[in-house]
């Protein structure tokens, strides 16, 4: 089999005379195929010296033909141009082009014309597919080189929706910022539309869909006191907080995350964004959640996956509350025997009531140290599996921590993000107000909301 490849310019009276014998040749010869490449006027120069340069050809001029070497590998026999063509086909196959040059001109207008309404077509079929607009603060975080990949996998919005990252920071990150753009690009994700980096502020969350914020702000007592960390953080949010009113579309999803203040970044967006709708912004406490169950299958010796439905009660980076008075057990291999979906209550499989009260409590300072400590995997993996809960669903009866807005449930006061419990389903979350809680653990929360009102 024959296999040609005939490129030139659209409007190349040439080129439209080869395309026509090339027509001509697969219509007639039952092992001749050809293949056209067609470009605009103004974009043929480059096309022809890339083409070239690759190849290792010299040829200057529309059209430009080669000869795929189909069984045998390798780069394709370049024949040249038109008058190469014809002699090529009459010593071939006995065929040549008898077309007038008034034929080539009309032809050659009528091919400039079908390739430019060929062109607007896809750029309109492509402009109906809108990808989804995610915006990054603080991007130039480590946590960003593993979050890019999660989002962009299509695991998370899913496989037919096609994304677009912007990646925000100050002009001190700019060359981090154009080397994870490259990283980003060089791993071809089907889904990733494009990848930007951004330094000036007032272009930030230009039509986002999703904003997630990673600011962290130093929390050290000897550096600086805790006043002063949390001006820093309300500093942030003043300025963010407006420019996602002005910019972001009207229904955006803002998550907050990082190791410092998450429940107070939510706040401050909802205090100085009161347009932004306060069911659309979230902290993270995934993180502290796996770091738990880890802990406890530890423990079990067991499948940490096994473990669910361990609560993150309030200030998630702060004084919190690992509560598992609700948590299950699924595959724990012990005495009692049932199907893969039946759960046992975690509180009767630990028999070893001490460990709980003494060792795991007393752990939980130590455990938000080093979730604090995280900056990759772990806070990567929280955010893209809440945005996928958020999108999707959460897995049924399944309990999620996030940090919300309190409206009062479970005796917390209202108007304070407090992380507790809730399930997500149809693209909103709800508070799993049928959980009960008791006495011990309300007082905890009482003291944990007075905690963080301060």
């Amino acid at each position: 089999i024959a296999k040609v490849v005939l490129a030139g310019k659209a409007n190349c009276p040439y080129y439209a005379k080869a395309e026509l014998l090339a027509d001509y040749l697969q219509a007639n010869l039952p092992d001749f195929r050809v293949h056209k490449i067609t470009q605009q006027p103004d974009k043929w120069e480059q096309w022809l010296h890339d083409i070239c340069e690759m190849n290792g050809w010299e040829h200057r001029e529309s059209p430009i033909i080669w000869r795929e070497l189909l069984d045998r590998g390798g780069k394709g026999l370049l024949l040249g141009g038109i008058h190469d063509f014809l002699e090529y086909a009459q010593h071939y196959y006995g065929i040549t082009s008898v077309m007038l040059n008034e034929e080539m001109l009309d032809i050659a207008e009528e091919n400039l014309k079908a390739h430019i309404e060929i062109e607007k077509e896809a750029e309109e079929i492509k402009s109906l597919i809108k990808p989804l607009q995610i915006w990054i603060t603080s991007a130039s975080a480590p946590i960003c080189y593993h979050l890019i990949p999660l989002l962009a996998n299509g695991e998370v919005f899913g496989m037919t929706t096609e994304i677009s990252i912007h990646l925000l920071d100050t002009d001190q990150f700019k060359e981090v910022l154009c080397g994870i753009v490259m990283e980003a690009e060089d791993m071809a994700f089907p889904l990733l539309r494009s990848v930007s980096e951004h330094t000036k502020i007032n272009e930030a969350f230009i039509q986002a869909d999703v904003i997630i914020l990673l600011d962290d702000v130093l929390l050290n007592p000897e550096i600086q006191p805790l006043e002063n960390s949390i001006t820093e953080v309300s500093e942030i949010c003043q300025v963010y907080a407006p420019l996602i009113e002005k910019n972001a579309k009207s229904e955006v999803r803002v998550i907050s995350s990082g190791r410092t203040f998450v429940n107070l970044k939510a706040m401050m967006i909802m205090t100085y964004g009161p347009s932004i709708k306060p069911e659309n912004v979230i902290a993270i406490a995934t993180s502290w959640e796996s770091a738990a169950k880890a802990m406890v299958s530890r423990k079990l010796n067991m499948n940490v996956a096994g473990v669910k439905n361990v609560i993150v009660w309030g200030n998630i980076t702060g004084c919190n509350y690992i509560d598992l008075s609700h948590a299950k057990l699924y595959g724990y291999d012990c005495a009692i025997w049932g199907p893969a979906d039946f759960p046992r209550p975690l509180l009767s499989m630990i028999y070893d009531s001490e460990w709980i009260q003494s060792e795991f409590l007393s752990a939980q300072s130590s455990l938000s140290s080093r979730v604090c400590h995280y900056v990759r995997m772990l806070p990567a993996h929280a955010v893209a599996t809440v945005l996928r809960y958020w999108y999707h669903g959460s897995p049924p009866g399944e309990v999620v921590s996030v940090g919300i807005l309190s409206k009062g449930q479970f005796c917390i006061p209202e108007g304070i993000v407090f992380s507790m419990p809730v399930r997500f389903q149809n693209g909103n979350w709800e508070v799993m107000t049928e959980l009960e809680i008791n006495e011990a653990t309300q007082e905890v929360l009482g003291r944990l909301a007075h905690e963080l009102t301060q």
